[in-house]
């Protein structure tokens, strides 16, 4: 007899709602304590199922009842429109829905992470928010310099020790002075907090292989590629890169009715916002750095402008993460001493004693400037062999009638599997990028 427990989460209490036989009644509330859910669990048999939303303590309650339950189903509450848009919405009602949805199979869950990946995720995270916490602090200052009519810092950095003292000379009142001295001290605290994040993040990176198989792209780093992995988890639940980039809010909105035309529209935004963001400022790094992906934003930068070229790179970088993840290769045009660097720049974060000696490390070639010169010339022989392979390109409007459609299905020469098919395929997945 299969039983499915629906339990609509709040922040002190949970309300429990049974299905059984197409029947639903109502058992009263849990705390939400860990004795409590789990003299609870105790009460469940092996059999049932137990279903609750996504929240802040959900993979908490999950922890403490799958040892008691054939399994825990987290819901996508964003998804539940039966709850979002319910008239009649209380906590018997919401856990009612949930069970009576999941008894049917119509219940949109989500991923449940292991303990390794959901650790990384809350690393991340943390230094999110303490990298955005620095920032908005640094926009104060400059904020308060100019109010008050103070130039451009003349250095580098305006918080570096040669940009502090340029600071502390500078012609402000006392109250903005003790202000500033404030913020500086905060960021201070808050760099060593960034510190141990990133030591916390490199140690648990050393020996992972898909995060040091992402460190081969030009442009991204470790808590790029530790993020990046953080928010994928496994890519075999990715069928296709485009389901990894839908996953992660880069694909475009589309609209069609009927038999009109398809309106795309921005990026939906969806999935994790942060491992977006990331994604984005690797493709900023990218787009400066010679290969093929700087070929790549210049292109779409010429039709689109700059913003919509670094979200089409962001959007490919995506794809191309799918594509080494799944078959378990590096990144084709890697430069290799500044892989090296990275690794090495890794360990050293996570704390590996420092390598003095006359014997060479691996990152050797990185401090000598010809070997570094000669591998950014095969990156920039990479970028122009991308422009030249679609410079004879044209976007064109999908065709239309049956002669054109057989047409596409079977290429130039008549061939399925022709190398006129396989080229127009691109050309059409290229065209496809730019119109979105």
């Amino acid at each position: 007899m299969r039983r499915v427990i629906g339990i609509d989460i709040h922040r002190t209490f949970g309300e429990v709602v049974i299905w059984e036989n197409g029947m639903t009644r109502h058992e009263g509330r849990v705390e939400m304590t860990r004795t409590a859910l789990e003299g609870f669990g105790r009460q469940l048999l092996k059999t049932d199922e137990v279903v609750i939303e996504a929240t802040g303590n959900c993979m908490a309650v999950s922890r403490v009842l799958s040892p008691h339950v054939k399994r825990v189903v987290i819901a996508n509450p964003l998804q539940v429109k039966a709850i979002a848009h319910a008239h009649v919405k209380t906590g018997k009602v919401d856990a009612g829905t949930l069970a009576s949805l999941h008894a049917a199979g119509y219940l949109p869950e989500i991923w449940t992470p292991d303990a390794a990946t959901e650790r990384m995720r809350r690393l991340v995270a943390r230094r999110y928010q303490v990298v955005r916490h620095r920032t908005r602090i640094k926009n104060e200052v400059h904020a308060i310099l100019h109010a008050h009519l103070i130039p451009k810092c003349p250095h580098a950095d305006l918080f570096n020790r040669r940009g502090r003292d340029w600071l502390s000379r500078q012609p402000i009142p006392e109250d903005e002075r003790a202000a500033i001295t404030r913020h500086v001290r905060e960021l201070d605290r808050l760099g060593e907090d960034l510190a141990m994040l990133d030591r916390d993040i490199a140690r648990d990176a050393l020996e992972d292989e898909p995060i040091r198989r992402l460190l081969t792209i030009t442009g991204v780093n470790l808590a790029v590629a530790a993020g990046l992995m953080a928010a994928i988890g496994d890519v075999e639940r990715f069928s296709s890169p485009q389901k990894l980039v839908s996953y992660f809010g880069l694909n475009p909105r589309v609209r069609q009715s009927g038999l009109g035309a398809a309106h795309h529209g921005r990026i939906s935004k969806a999935g994790r916002s942060h491992a977006r963001a990331m994604l984005v400022e690797a493709a900023w790094a990218a787009a400066k750095a010679p290969g093929p992906l700087r070929a790549f934003f210049i292109r779409i930068r010429a039709k689109r402008g700059h913003q919509i070229a670094a979200v089409a790179v962001a959007r490919k970088l995506a794809g191309l993460c799918w594509h080494m993840l799944t078959k378990g290769e590096d990144y084709r045009w890697a430069r290799p001493s500044l892989v090296a660097h990275k690794h090495r720049s890794m360990e050293l974060a996570a704390g590996q004693p420092q390598k003095k000696g006359n014997k060479r490390g691996a990152t050797y070639a990185y401090n000598v400037k010809e070997l570094r010169h000669q591998e950014m010339q095969i990156a920039e022989r990479a970028q122009e062999s991308y422009e030249h392979f679609v410079a004879a390109w044209r976007s064109h409007p999908p065709s239309k009638g049956k002669c054109a459609a057989a047409s596409n299905r079977q290429g130039l020469h008549g061939l399925p599997g022709s190398a006129s098919s396989r080229h127009a395929t691109l050309r059409h997945e290229v065209d496809r990028t730019e119109r979105e």
